[in-house]
C-alpha cells in the first residue's frame, strides 16, 4: 500500500500518506463509536436483565405468599367439611382437576365457600314427616292432659286451697299441650338439619289443639 511509485512526486506521496492517515483516523473513530455503542447496548441489556430478575423475584415472593394463604384457606375449608360430615379420618383436600376451566385459586376457593355455605344452611322439613309432626302434637296434648288430670286428682285429694288452685293450673297445663309438642318437633328438625318453619309448627299445633279438644270433650 505504501510502495513508492516512480511517477509520483514527493508531494503526491505526502498527500497520499495524509489521505491514508485521515482514513485510518476515520476508521479508528468509527471503531471507537461502534465499540461505545456496543458497550452501551450491553449495559442496557444487563440493566434490563437485572430489572427482569428483580421483577421475577418479586413475583416469586408474591406467588409463595399467595400459595401459603391459599393452602391455609383450603385447610380451613376442609376442616369445616370434616366437621360437618362428622368424619375425622379423612384424607387431605382434593386438588383441582386438570381442565376444570378455572385456574384462579381465589375463584375456586370462592366456589368452595359458596358450596359449603349452601350445604351448611338448614333446609325445610319435607312433607313426608307431617305424620311425625302430628304425632308430636298429639303426644304433647296427651302429656299435658295427663298432667292436668294428675293435678286435679291431687287437688281433690288434698282439698282446701289446693282443691281450688290445682284445677285451674291443670286447665292451663292442658291448654299448653299443643305447645309442648313443639319440643320433640324441634328435636326432629335438628336431627334432620332443618328449620322449624311455619308449616311444621302449624301441623304440630293443629294436631295438638284437635287432640286437646277431643280429650276435654271426652273427659267431661
Amino acid at each position: 500500500m505504501n510502495q513508492p511509485v516512480t511517477s509520483e512526486t514527493y508531494a503526491a506521496q505526502l498527500r497520499r500518506l495524509a489521505e491514508l492517515t485521515a482514513r485510518v483516523r476515520e476508521q479508528r473513530a468509527e471503531a471507537h463509536t461502534w465499540y461505545e455503542r456496543q458497550c452501551a447496548a450491553a449495559e442496557r441489556a444487563v440493566a434490563d436483565a437485572a430489572e427482569q430478575v428483580r421483577l421475577a423475584e418479586e413475583e416469586l415472593i408474591a406467588a409463595r405468599e399467595e400459595q401459603e394463604r391459599v393452602d391455609a384457606e383450603v385447610a380451613h375449608l376442609w376442616q369445616q367439611v370434616r366437621t360437618r360430615l362428622g368424619v375425622r379420618r379423612l384424607a387431605g383436600p382434593p386438588v383441582p382437576a386438570n381442565g376444570s376451566g378455572a385456574t384462579d385459586p381465589q375463584l375456586l376457593l370462592g366456589r368452595a365457600r359458596d358450596l359449603l355455605n349452601r350445604a351448611g344452611q338448614p333446609g325445610e322439613l319435607p312433607g313426608s314427616v307431617n305424620p311425625l309432626l302430628a304425632l308430636c302434637g298429639v303426644a304433647g296434648a296427651v302429656l299435658a292432659y295427663a298432667l292436668g288430670v294428675g293435678a286435679r286428682a291431687l287437688g281433690v285429694g288434698y282439698g282446701g286451697d289446693l282443691a281450688v288452685g290445682l284445677p285451674v293450673l291443670a286447665l292451663v297445663v292442658t291448654l299448653c299441650g299443643p305447645l309442648i309438642g313443639l319440643v320433640p318437633a324441634r328435636v326432629l328438625a335438628d336431627r334432620r338439619h332443618a328449620v322449624l318453619s311455619p308449616r311444621p309448627i302449624l301441623v304440630v299445633l293443629g294436631a295438638g289443639l284437635l287432640t286437646t279438644a277431643l280429650l276435654l270433650v271426652l273427659g267431661r
